[in-house]
C-alpha cells in the first residue's frame, strides 16, 4: 500500500502530565507490542477498522456513494476564482445528502504515525509526536482528522520495555509507533473535500472524527 508521509509533525502539549494526572486520560495509554494485523483484538467489537484503501473506499461508498468529479471542481487550476466556490458548494451539498446516513454514527478506527521521545519520569511514560497518514484511494487521497482534545499524549511502558526503549534512544535510534484512534464522525463536519497543496488538482478527502479512545502500538520492536 502506497502511503505518503505528512511533513508536519504535531505534538500535543495542552495540559501538563504530572502527579495526580488521571490514569483514564484519553492520551495516557499503555504501549502495546501486538502486531498491527492484530489491532482488532484490542478494539471494541463494533469498531470498523479503516486503515487500508479498500476498507476506506467501502466506508466512503456507504457514506457519500460516489467520488466527486475532481476535474470539474478544480476547473482551470488554483488561480481560477470560481474554484473555491465550487468546492464550497460540493461540501455543502454532500453534507446535506449524508445528514441521515446511519454510517455517521458508526464507531471507526483510523491510524496516524507516531514517534516516541525520551522517557519522562514526571509524566510516567514516553511523550508521543504525531504525523498524519495519507492513503491513496480511488476517491482521492484520504487523510483522517481528529477533533482537538486536551492533554498530552503519553505512552506508558512496562519496566522491561522501558529499559529496551531507553537503550535504543541511547544508540540514537528513533522509536516509531502506530497511533490508532477510535471514535465517530462529527455530524456537522463529517467529511471535508479539498485539494492537495503539494500536487495540483489532486483531491483530498478528510473525515473528521471525535476521538473516544487511543491505542499505541510499537512497530519496530
Amino acid at each position: 500500500m502506497l502511503v505518503l508521509w505528512g511533513m508536519a509533525v504535531l505534538l500535543l502539549t495542552a495540559g501538563s502530565v504530572g502527579e495526580g494526572w488521571a490514569e483514564d486520560s484519553l492520551g495516557v495509554r499503555p504501549l502495546l507490542t501486538i502486531a498491527p494485523k492484530d489491532l482488532h483484538t484490542i478494539l471494541p467489537p463494533a469498531a470498523h477498522i479503516l486503515i487500508d484503501p479498500r476498507s476506506i473506499e467501502q466506508f466512503l461508498d456507504a457514506l457519500d456513494k460516489t467520488p466527486p468529479d475532481w476535474g470539474l471542481v478544480y476547473g482551470h487550476g488554483h488561480h481560477n476564482p470560481a474554484r473555491d466556490e465550487r468546492l464550497f458548494t460540493l461540501n455543502r451539498e454532500r453534507d446535506a445528502k449524508r445528514a441521515d446516513n446511519p454510517v455517521l454514527t458508526q464507531l471507526i478506527t483510523f491510524v496516524w504515525f507516531g514517534e516516541l521521545s525520551r522517557y519522562d519520569a514526571k509524566a510516567g511514560g514516553f511523550h508521543v509526536a504525531l504525523g498524519p497518514k495519507f492513503t491513496p484511494t480511488r476517491w482521492g487521497i484520504v487523510r483522517f482528522k481528529y477533533e482537538y482534545f486536551q492533554g498530552d499524549l503519553v505512552a506508558k511502558a512496562s519496566e522491561t520495555l522501558q529499559g529496551k526503549l531507553e537503550q535504543r534512544f541511547a544508540r540514537g535510534e528513533s522509536v516509531d509507533i502506530i497511533v490508532a484512534m477510535t471514535g465517530r464522525l462529527i455530524p456537522d463536519e463529517s467529511i471535508l473535500y479539498d485539494f492537495s497543496h503539494d500536487q495540483e488538482g489532486l483531491g483530498v478527502i478528510m473525515p473528521v472524527v471525535k476521538v473516544e479512545r487511543l491505542d499505541y502500538v510499537l512497530t519496530n520492536k
